[in-house]
């Protein structure tokens, strides 16, 4: 029998990024990865931490413990080095309504108008956090590092991506192809950071 481990989201295209992901160690440890969709009773976990590793922690944990089998979760968001690292943790409701990604999007262009190229850097963070019942959470960080660009481009993500153009690269996160923004994002790297923590869960380490 596989080893379920639960992704602590009920979007399923999560689940798809993470198999993306991790595909190999999925493989290796046969591990069946389930999101939340599987357990429709199960209440959302309220993400009230003040850090990204805060909510990634307690929604692993949560989770784990819930349904006694190891789970993953992660919290990410837009850093903007002029603002601070706003929008932060509040990137997905930056314009207060939460996940209304073109209103987050435009008021972020908006509050930036006035800041010359120079001083418009910025990057995604995600904090992962693995959790196994009773005995162990580790969380790890990703940064994906870029400028923000002055209108949106590309069609390949969401949130802040067609705004982030990438270190290195004169293209945005949204004109990244999957495979190469998993390689090289934020999210990828805080999961892949994870695998020795899941080989040593599933005694593989």
């Amino acid at each position: 029998m596989p080893n379920r481990i639960v992704l602590a989201t009920r979007n399923e295209h999560k689940v798809g990024e993470l198999l993306a992901i991790l595909g190999d160690v999925v493989a290796e440890l046969d591990l069946e990865v389930v999101g939340l969709s599987a357990y429709p009773d199960l209440p959302d976990v309220v993400e009230d931490g003040v850090t990204f590793a805060a909510n990634a922690t307690k929604k692993a944990a949560a989770v784990a413990d819930a349904l006694g089998l190891p789970a993953l979760a992660d919290d990410s968001g837009l850093a903007v080095d002029v603002l601070g690292g706003a929008p932060g943790i509040f990137s997905a409701r930056w314009s207060g309504r939460h996940g209304d990604d073109r209103a987050n999007l435009e008021l972020l262009l908006a509050q930036l108008a006035d800041v010359p190229d120079v001083h418009r850097g910025a990057g995604f963070v995600c904090a992962a956090a693995l959790a196994v019942p009773g005995r162990l959470v580790v969380v790890e960080e990703g940064h994906f590092r870029g400028t923000l660009t002055r209108a949106p481009r590309g069609s390949n993500g969401f949130g802040y991506d067609p705004i982030l153009q990438v270190d290195g690269d004169p293209r945005t996160s949204a004109e990244l192809s999957p495979t190469e923004k998993n390689a090289r994002s934020h999210r990828g790297a805080a999961f892949r950071a994870l695998i020795p923590h899941l080989r040593a869960a599933f005694g593989r380490g």
